[in-house]
């Protein structure tokens, strides 16, 4: 069965050491963990640190988010549940607005783990085309049929 890979995408308002990103910096950890017990989570991207803060393929200003997830809803329920969207609230305070789409979802075969490389080329795909089965949105989603390779 398809697994659900993600990608997101956000320019810090400051470096990750300005002391405006300390509330965001502080609940890395604790948010990452959440997810990593949560149900449906199957793996995420991490350097030796337990996040993926240092990794800036799009520049010194972005900072990552690479997972995947059994199902659409196992991922909703962790991004709009109480630890995440806590952070989501305050994202305001913490990144600039992105002039383009900065979130793709795709489906990937059971044990895949995307790289870097395959998660950009889904963002640009989206950017371009819009959603499809091939990468998609939350708000436009595609099931695991229509999109399985």
């Amino acid at each position: 069965m398809p697994h659900l890979a993600q990608l997101n995408i956000a320019r810090l308002a400051n470096e990750l050491d300005h002391p405006d990103l300390k509330p965001f910096v502080d609940n890395l950890d604790p948010v990452n963990a959440v997810a990593d017990e949560a149900p449906g989570f199957v793996w995420r991207l991490v350097e030796d640190n337990g996040n993926a803060t240092g990794l800036r393929p799009w520049g010194r200003t972005i900072i990552v988010n690479l997972s995947v997830w059994t199902d659409i809803a196992s991922l909703e329920s962790y991004v709009y549940g109480v630890a995440h969207a806590a952070v989501l609230k305050q994202r305001r305070m913490f990144f600039t607005p992105m002039p383009q789409d900065s979130v793709v979802l795709w489906w990937v075969p059971e044990g895949h783990e995307p790289s870097l490389a395959e998660a950009k080329e889904r963002l640009d795909h989206l950017r371009r085309e819009g959603p499809t089965a091939y990468d998609f949105t939350l708000r436009h989603a595609f099931d695991a049929e229509a999109g399985a390779e």
